[in-house]
């Protein structure tokens, strides 16, 4: 195992970080997502390669939030997206857009990160969850992808 990977982990994670902390910041207190992820960076200060990943990230999530969704409901379907804890589907809503929406991240190394950030801003429970749940939607990528419905 190689140590670059892991060494550009840690300041990717401070860009998935911020990503979290504006979707968060906008399911519970109905702010901007755009101007809370900005509001990071700079409290982050996270360098411009950083700081468009971050917003890579969110726009991602909010350009497709509703088939974001719809692949953690297909995958966890006891569990929809609406009733989950908002760090645990925020979390599985940026993994899910890093490795299944346009493969910016290799699978493993997308679950790996999302769980950890669970580890650090979920609930004791949450790092399993996240880890079942994206293990699912890793291993079911067919079945699970979007279908085109009259939205």
């Amino acid at each position: 195992m190689g140590a670059s990977p892991r060494a550009m982990a840690p300041s990717r994670r401070k860009a998935r970080e911020a990503a979290l902390k504006s979707l968060y910041e906008t399911d519970v207190a109905g702010h901007d997502p755009r101007a809370a992820l900005e509001r990071e960076i700079a409290e982050e200060n996270l360098n411009a390669e950083l700081a468009v990943f971050a917003r890579t990230l969110l726009e991602g999530v909010l350009g497709h939030r509703r088939d974001i969704d719809k692949i953690i409901e297909r995958a966890a379907p006891a569990w929809p997206a609406s009733q989950l804890a908002a760090v645990d589907r925020n979390i599985l809503r940026l993994a899910i857009r890093e490795f299944f929406m346009d493969n910016l991240t290799p699978v493993s190394a997308a679950i790996n990160e999302a769980v950890e950030l669970a580890k650090k801003y979920g609930s004791d429970s949450s790092s399993k969850f996240i880890n079942g749940v994206l293990g699912s939607v890793s291993a079911r990528t067919e079945e699970l992808t979007p279908r085109q419905e009259g939205d």
